[in-house]
């Protein structure tokens, strides 16, 4: 016995490459969900939108009958990120201080493991990010999603588009996540190069680890950044 599903392309990254077409048949025991199926060809349920049963919407739990077609589409976008909160993976460092950089909440360190991340993301309400899709998987993780992308600031830009969060650029910590706030000169002059304390007069310090900030030689970059990212999400 089998089941079709028809993946949308946009998901037949996930699948094996002999199976990236618009139908794939799959072996059907007649009591796995169709979930269960869905996952079994590689595709996560976090990047899936409502299935469809011939005409009726689905969801996860249903049980596929014998021959049936079921239709999977992407999840839509752009989707819900409550308080555009996030924690990223160990591999995901570059995209935390792009995130970090336009003022989202993202939590990020380099040595969690997969159940300390789940653990975090379900503690704090935070969409976990990762490109792993084992981790995805985890019936315990309530809100996660795959990061498209090779390059952080593609990286970045996907998950922009899909969650389409409140940007404030330039107000968190790039280090460590703390919020930024102005700071006099006179304040951290001790703690500034010769050339810095010449040609600077603007300054912001974290509140968290005390790292200060000014716009410095790489500033047109990272200027750079947050200008696309601001008009990604306009």
């Amino acid at each position: 016995m089998e089941v079709s599903l028809r993946f949308s392309p946009e998901l037949w990254i996930f699948l094996a490459p002999r199976d990236r077409r618009p139908e794939v048949l799959l072996p059907y025991d007649g009591t796995s969900s169709l979930g269960h199926l869905i996952e079994s060809a590689g595709v996560p349920l976090t990047e899936i939108g409502e299935p469809a049963a011939g005409c009726r919407p689905v969801d996860p739990s249903y049980r596929p009958g014998p021959g049936e077609v079921v239709r999977v589409p992407p999840v839509p976008r752009p989707q819900a990120a409550p308080g555009g909160r996030f924690v990223l993976d160990v591999h995901l460092g570059t995209l935390a201080r792009r995130l970090r950089l336009v003022g989202l909440d993202t939590a990020y360190r380099n040595d969690m493991d997969d159940d300390a991340l789940i653990e975090q993301a379900n503690a704090e309400g935070r969409v976990l990010l990762t490109q792993d899709r084992g981790i995805l998987r985890r019936r315990s993780l309530r809100r996660g999603a795959y990061v498209r992308g090779a390059r952080p600031d593609d990286q970045l830009l996907d998950v922009l588009d899909r969650f389409r969060p409140s940007l404030a650029p330039w107000t968190r910590c790039t280090a460590c996540n703390g919020p930024l706030a102005p700071v006099g000169k006179a304040e951290v002059e001790d703690t500034l190069e010769p050339g810095t304390r010449r040609g600077y007069d603007e300054f912001a310090r974290c509140l968290g680890c005390g790292h200060v900030y000014w716009h410095g030689a790489h500033g047109g970059s990272l200027a750079a950044v947050v200008a696309r990212a601001v008009s990604a999400v306009a």
